[in-house]
């Protein structure tokens, strides 16, 4: 089939600087995506590259698009390069925004001489128990994904994850430093029982400091996820580790440790109670693919916006039953949809997947994305 196709840059500045090792995130790129059928039925995708974390850039996703004929086909979508795993998951999302997947089948990537390159994938070495999401959950009120309501956008809602009260299966992304202290209470009363603070900020004495004064003003039934982004040293790892063995309140700690520093982790991961997860580490699908071969059986954290293939990833989640923990890559209501309609059928129910990330930006106007398109 034919589709029409053309898209939008956009900017989207946060509220206030996002603190992480990597340095301070300010405005949020990406490229909304439109493919029209020969039906004129739109479907919407979202191209939002973190390149600091292992995805192309912004400019080469661009570089693709502008590239692209005005008509594209089916076959044109699955044949997109690993190398750009957010070109992937947008233009794969905007082509199952109405379910069409069901409509036409997907193509068989070896019938039709695919570029990926995907590695094949192997029967998993040992059995992981990994326990799925069977049918839908209620929309959580921190997502909004009123995208529009009358421009081309009608029926746009969230998918219904399977969880009982969603909203205390969502992972609240807490400022970095003291604000952390007061600002988890108004999400407390909203029903967020799981909270994300960045560490490897500022200096590890501060941090620990504030870490301990955190866990005297979360209530006990509170969890806590540590997260590092690849930011600290082998002895700082082992300082949090330990710090975070004394409280029963850390649910894990994510990236201690930088990407190719892989067998530390590993290592460390037996050497702890508390569970390590991977974020930078297998940022793609191609690198979860390694971690997984490598034989990490922890914790997986997945931005399925910058992953690649959501064809792949529900083919490499389901086969090797990973341990995941769905996250946002701080993108759109668009993006927010096709990730957390990943999340419904593939993340470990028991965990909160990490989308309470709307506090990060403003409100977007109901009809931001027509004001998008026709300013451009």
């Amino acid at each position: 089939m034919l589709y029409k196709f053309d898209f939008r840059p956009y900017r989207r500045p946060f509220v206030r600087p996002l603190a992480t090792s990597h340095g301070n995130w300010e405005v949020r790129e990406g490229i909304i995506l439109r493919l029209t059928d020969e039906t004129g039925k739109t479907g919407w995708g979202e191209i939002a590259p973190i390149s600091w974390f292992g995805s192309e850039t912004l400019e080469q996703a661009l570089d693709f698009c502008q590239q692209l004929p005005p008509q594209i086909t089916t076959t044109d979508i699955f044949s997109i390069p690993a190398i750009l795993p957010a070109c992937q998951f947008g233009f794969e999302s905007a082509w199952e925004w109405y379910g069409r997947q069901e409509a036409e089948p997907t193509p068989n990537p070896s019938q039709e001489g695919n570029r990926r390159q995907n590695p094949p994938l192997t029967p998993p070495r040992r059995e992981t128990g990994g326990r799925r999401q069977e049918g839908r959950v209620k929309p959580c009120r921190d997502v909004a994904c009123n995208v529009s309501t009358g421009w081309d956008l009608t029926g746009v809602s969230m998918p219904d994850l399977v969880l009982p009260d969603f909203c205390k299966k969502f992972s609240y992304l807490l400022p970095a430093g003291k604000s952390a202290l007061s600002a988890w209470q108004t999400p407390w009363q909203q029903g967020y029982r799981t909270f994300k603070w960045k560490i490897g900020v500022t200096a590890m004495a501060t941090e620990l400091k504030l870490f301990n004064q955190l866990l005297q003003e979360l209530p006990p039934s509170a969890q806590l996820r540590l997260d590092a982004n690849g930011g600290l040293s082998e002895p700082i790892a082992h300082q949090w580790l330990k710090a975070a063995e004394e409280v029963g309140i850390v649910e894990f700690v994510e990236q201690p440790l930088p990407p190719e520093q892989f067998d530390l982790m590993l290592k460390m991961a037996h050497q702890y109670k508390t569970p390590l997860a991977l974020d930078e580490s297998v940022a793609t699908l191609n690198q979860l693919e390694v971690a997984y071969q490598g034989g990490w059986r922890g914790i997986f954290v997945i931005k399925p916006a910058i992953a690649g293939s959501p064809q792949r990833l529900r083919e490499l989640c389901q086969v090797y039953q990973l341990d995941t923990v769905f996250s946002s890559a701080l993108a759109t209501a668009i993006s927010t949809q096709a990730a957390l309609q990943l999340a419904a059928e593939l993340s470990n129910p028991q965990r909160a997947v990490g989308f309470g990330v709307n506090h990060w930006f403003t409100e977007d106007e109901e009809t931001w994305l027509e004001k998008l398109w026709n300013n451009h």
